[in-house]
């Protein structure tokens, strides 16, 4: 039952991002995290014009506002780090111009050693479109798929050569490149995105939101890729949003990942039995400091592999 863990490092207000960091990323690596992770919102629109996830009348989450820049953040962690993998889940590939987008995460797998995994989504806020400028919010997919086409290009070998409604590269040599093929990992919400996923993916992103769920979804994944044909095996990195109450939860409409750590590793114990190769944890806006993020990340550490996880 033995998974991989992973750690969502420090991006919301309460910390101080050149300081702290470092400090989470050294000391999860230490604890035994096998890789840190990093989510992207660029913005926070006030008064909002969009509901959360595009749902009408949901208020965005106040850990939104001011939220650290994933590429920087990365960036700080891999400094300080040798060993763990270093994961966007999700970074909105379409806010970002494809061949920087590239060239940013090839430089990065150089520096860190060959620790970068590069999970995209299309994202869903129209105001972060609106601001990025590259690209309108109906176009998100065609500009996911020029990024996964440019990435491939620009980290492949030199002369680097693409033509494509955003890029257009004219035979160049672009480095440094990525110490090894840098692994993409995509949602799958939807038939266009599954297919994505199945075509052109190296492993499937998900949120755990409950066991029969996620479950369900893994079938889904695995019939299609047999379906279409794909003998290479899909990497599963699934992204935990926690809800972490110092005290158990004891309502009855306690939701998966709702709770104390105890309540947390037995809900993890339970989506472990899917056989998916790795969760990772985040954390929030819940700790006031890095200090207890760290003493939290150590307690669900010990916690999870005390119970065989």
């Amino acid at each position: 039952m033995a998974i991989r863990l992973g750690l969502g490092l420090p991006q919301t207000r309460q910390y101080d991002i050149g300081r702290d960091v470092p400090d989470v990323a050294r000391t999860a690596e230490q604890i035994g995290y096998e890789s840190l992770w990093v989510f992207e919102r660029a913005l926070y629109p006030e008064p909002a014009t969009q509901g959360l996830y595009g749902m009408e009348g949901v208020p965005w989450p106040d850990a939104y506002r001011g939220l650290a820049e994933p590429l920087v953040t990365l960036t700080l962690a891999a400094a300080a780090t040798e060993r763990a993998r270093l994961g966007t889940s999700v970074l909105v590939a379409p806010l970002h111009g494809p061949f920087q987008l590239a060239r940013m995460l090839g430089t990065l797998d150089a520096a860190s050693g060959g620790r970068v995994v590069a999970g995209f989504g299309t994202g869903w806020s129209l105001d972060e479109y609106a601001a990025a400028g590259v690209a309108p919010f109906a176009e998100r997919g065609r500009v996911l798929d020029e990024v996964l086409d440019v990435c491939r290009a620009v980290w492949g070998p030199d002369p680097v050569r693409y033509e494509g409604p955003l890029t257009k590269i004219a035979s160049a040599v672009v480095g440094p490149k990525p110490a090894r093929p840098i692994p993409i990992f995509l949602p799958a919400f939807s038939k266009k995105s599954l297919t994505r996923l199945v075509e052109r993916g190296d492993g499937w992103n998900p949120i755990a939101m409950g066991v029969e769920q996620l479950a369900a979804q893994w079938r889904q994944v695995r019939d299609f890729a047999a379906e279409k044909g794909r003998t290479r095996p899909i990497e599963t990195a699934v992204r935990v949003n926690l809800t972490y109450t110092a005290k158990a939860y004891d309502g009855s409409d306690r939701q998966p990942f709702q709770g104390s750590v105890d309540q947390i590793v037995t809900d993890l114990a339970a989506h472990a039995e899917i056989g998916l190769d790795e969760f990772f944890v985040e954390f929030g806006d819940a700790p006031r400091d890095a200090g207890e993020l760290k003493d939290l990340a150590a307690e669900l550490y010990g916690a999870a592999r005390a119970a065989g996880i």
